[in-house]
């Protein structure tokens, strides 16, 4: 009764116990069976064909972002040339709000994640490794320990970064401070100050490029082998999109890839 009033039309001839539709009524039916149909269609396409484009939104933190995606949006497009996958690099934490808000579709980070609506799955593990000036002392000295790290100046990210927080961690592992000299909002600004004998850092293994091998040097520490987790974070009641589902699936590659080089 209410849809007839709303399109002034009657829908039904009501015949005691029967309802027959009126040609209004048919009309309508039709009409709304090609809507579901159009609808049905339109759901498939989205969905399964291979020829739509699909545009998701990958969030990483700053020491993976430049590591690691252009190589896996590269394979993505090989791989998926309908796939659009556009990069937000930001704070840990302002990327979990996004990715609570619906922003993005996956979010790359490093733990702790405390978020209880979030779904994270670990993917590799990455070394951290010690980077000093090319003529540090510590570059020319056969056995470097943690300890001899307490006494040094350290050129780190913002407060904000997690890697940050993983050498604050490091540190107090090893019972002391970190000195910090200098506070960076990007890895390459750390390396050049690094390089120059402003201080001492400790950075991502993925970091490491052969441009930094005229300035820096990467030490392995004798007692101590810090390292950091790598995970790929999904809202746990969002709808996963089939382009998210397969960039997704190009993150599982890599890990077997990284387990596989790892076991070898």
């Amino acid at each position: 009764m209410k849809l007839e009033r709303e399109l002034g039309h009657k829908l039904f001839h009501r015949l005691g116990r029967k309802a027959v539709l009126t040609e209004a009524g048919i009309a309508l039916v039709d009409r709304a069976r090609r809507i579901l149909s159009e609808v049905e269609d339109t759901t498939k396409e989205l969905g399964d064909s291979a020829s739509f484009e699909r545009q998701i939104i990958v969030g990483a933190i700053s020491t993976v972002a430049p590591y690691l995606l252009p190589n896996l949006i590269a394979r993505c497009r090989k791989r998926y040339p309908n796939i659009q996958v556009n990069i937000r690099e930001d704070f840990k934490a302002n990327l979990v709000r996004s990715l609570l808000d619906g922003e993005l579709d996956l979010v790359l980070a490093s733990p702790p994640i405390a978020e209880s609506n979030i779904l994270v799955e670990a993917l590799w593990s990455e070394s951290l490794i010690l980077a000093v000036a090319r003529d540090h002392p510590l570059a020319l000295k056969p056995r470097v320990t943690a300890a001899d790290l307490a006494d040094q100046t350290f050129i780190l990210l913002g407060s904000l970064s997690s890697l940050t927080a993983e050498v604050r961690r490091f540190c107090g592992d090893h019972h002391f401070e970190p000195k910090i000299g200098s506070r960076c909002a990007q890895v390459a600004t750390v390396k050049a100050l690094v390089g120059i004998g402003e201080g001492i850092s400790i950075l991502p293994s993925g970091a490491r490029s052969e441009e930094d091998d005229g300035a820096l040097a990467y030490v392995t520490m004798e007692d101590a082998k810090p390292i950091r987790e790598i995970v790929v974070l999904r809202h746990m009641q969002r709808y996963q999109s089939r382009g998210a589902e397969q960039f997704l699936g190009l993150l599982r590659e890599r890990r077997a890839e990284s387990a596989a080089k790892a076991k070898a």
